[in-house]
């Protein structure tokens, strides 16, 4: 089978089982990369070592996140393909993840998120960055949320996270507050939760992205500072404040605990950096 057959196939079939449509993307960048290094070969033709040669030029532009990344891709597409029986031989399996390819994740200090807060001037500006930080959701879960997904009376949402699984997450007073006022403000009829500001329709993801560097930069924090962040720095919170592991990757609505441990190693960071201040 063609690299591209294999990747369209592959990818249907991803789709079925509830890919997060945002995996997929990614891997689709993925996809077009091999197939325009190998010429879009029989998968069967293409050896480990070809594989290695492909990884090991990739290796001098890339971070070790971004390179596990594309071998985690790599994997992927050749394990299924193999168990499809599309290839004899899965040529990718013994292939490895660097070591380093996890990174610990970057956070907001309590005083950054407060300077976010001061400069998030509209009613959705602060709606939108009280549902983010408040409820720890992932962008895309937002993106595709409505309004008749919120349950007022104990100031929750169900949202569709990855593998199309539902849960419930939860959002404080504040949220609460900046929230209903911004929808009851509104005028338009979307079903949307949130709505782009001239001509509402349902905000894109791009546009989140925007408002959030909007406000970032109003507050002059000396630092990159993306949405995703604030899913981190919501867990960095919960951890700090004594929640137990099981329950912050509950909450955050991941399917392995190892992704969640992850933030254990964030906290004993966080402990190294406090002694070094003060002691």
């Amino acid at each position: 089978m063609l690299l591209s057959k294999a990747w369209e196939a592959y990818k249907a079939d991803k789709r079925i089982e509830g890919f997060y449509p945002h995996t997929l993307k990614a891997y689709g960048l993925q996809a077009t990369l091999l197939i325009r290094y190998f010429n879009d070969v029989e998968m069967n033709s293409i050896t480990t070592q070809q594989l290695k040669e492909y990884l090991s030029k990739s290796s001098e532009n890339l971070k070790p996140s971004s390179l596990a990344h594309r071998i985690r891709f790599i994997r992927s597409l050749f394990r299924w393909s193999h168990e499809e029986g599309y290839i004899m031989k899965n040529t990718a399996s013994k292939i490895k993840e660097p070591k380093g390819g996890k990174s610990i994740p970057k956070f907001l200090t309590e005083r950054e998120i407060e300077h976010l807060r001061e400069t998030a001037y509209t009613p959705m500006e602060k709606a939108l960055f009280e549902f983010m930080f408040s409820t720890g959701c992932r962008i895309g879960e937002i993106v595709t949320l409505d309004r008749n997904s919120i349950n007022w009376s104990n100031r929750s949402a169900i949202v569709r996270g990855k593998g199309d699984k539902e849960r419930e997450v939860y959002f404080n007073i504040r949220c609460d507050i900046w929230l209903k006022r911004y929808i009851n403000d509104r005028e338009d009829s979307d079903p949307a939760i949130f709505v782009t500001e001239r001509n509402p329709h349902r905000m894109s993801i791009a546009q989140m992205r925007y408002i959030i560097k909007r406000i970032s930069n109003r507050a002059g924090i000396n630092k990159t500072i993306y949405p995703h962040q604030l899913r981190h720095s919501y867990a960095t919170h919960l951890l700090n404040n004594g929640a137990p592991m099981d329950v912050i990757q509950s909450l955050l609505g991941h399917e392995k605990s190892e992704t969640t441990r992850i933030y254990a190693q964030l906290s004993g960071k966080i402990r190294q950096e406090s002694y070094r201040k003060y002691f």
